[in-house]
């Protein structure tokens, strides 16, 4: 069977994404490419040649792509820390900017070094990443995930089931409403840490079709300014919180004073601050409970 050389036909498809407005066209390409081939995306020069059937295969998720599918839809996967989380139709997909909002509850974990076992909460889990890369690197604590949405919920419950431990799920998953007064309220005061990427989206925002037309609209919108679930949603933090915990929750990079204002305007928090992404833009916002 005769080979065909890969390095052409991935820039051949760098070239049909680029032309289809995808915003990572080289990077898409080769993470298609690594997929097709079953190996890191790190590895593809060492691959410089391959089959017909692989060839089709990635051809034809290239033109998909082209398409403007999600690419973690054509791989059924999506990176959250470090574990790796299965996404597709009916769930969020995660998006990169959130790793800086993981990056930093760890962090605050790790400096809180608690003498009792840590209490995490999750809220709008979606496909439970913050709460299973929490979990993963934190085996220590003890991690609650809230959804909504039953489409959603089955991913995360697949995804727990997937990374558990001798049947064990790494993480306690509740269907229920974040605004809820009594969602969790077996964990009143008691939580160390709380996290959230809730829907946060205005209405009238412009999506690229990869959300628009892929992202389930519960998990994107929130109402039209955007606030419509984090408003109510901090009463919920603040109950949860014990005294000395800390909350970050992601928002529209329209709405970073907005979201620290509400935070403010409730009262029983201080250090608030507000903290960009990897491009300069308003991106989540952090506070501590003080009573």
């Amino acid at each position: 069977m005769s080979r065909a050389p890969l390095r052409p036909a991935i820039r051949d498809a760098a070239e049909t994404l680029r032309a289809a407005g995808v915003h990572s066209p080289q990077t898409d390409a080769e993470l298609l490419a690594a997929h097709v081939l079953g190996i890191d995306r790190g590895r593809l020069a060492l691959v410089p040649m391959v089959t017909p059937d692989q060839l089709e295969e990635f051809r034809k998720l290239v033109a998909r792509r082209a398409e403007r599918i999600p690419l973690q839809h054509l791989t059924g996967t999506a990176a959250m820390g470090e574990i790796d989380l299965a996404v597709g139709p009916g769930v969020f997909v995660p998006r990169p900017e959130t790793e800086l909002l993981f990056a930093w509850a760890l962090a605050r974990l790790e400096a809180a070094g608690h003498e009792h076992q840590p209490v995490v909460v999750d809220l709008c889990t979606g496909s439970g990443a913050l709460a299973l890369a929490i979990a993963h690197a934190r085996p220590d604590a003890q991690v609650h995930a809230v959804e909504l949405d039953p489409e959603a919920m089955a991913w995360a419950r697949r995804n727990a089931l997937q990374l558990s431990d001798e049947g064990d799920t790494p993480i306690d998953l509740h269907a229920g409403d974040v605004t809820d007064p009594a969602i969790l309220e077996h964990l009143d005061g008691r939580v160390d840490l709380v996290v959230s990427n809730p829907p946060y989206i205005p209405e009238d925002a412009r999506l690229d079709p990869e959300v628009a037309d892929h992202d389930p609209h519960r998990a994107l919108f929130g109402g039209p300014d955007g606030l419509d679930v984090i408003r109510p949603m901090i009463a919920t933090i603040a109950r949860l919180l014990r005294p000395g915990g800390v909350v970050a929750v992601e928002h529209d990079d329209s709405n970073g004073s907005a979201v620290a204002a509400l935070f403010t305007a409730h009262g029983g928090f201080d250090e608030i601050l507000e903290h960009p992404d990897l491009a300069g833009k308003p991106r989540f916002v952090v506070a501590r409970r003080t009573r």
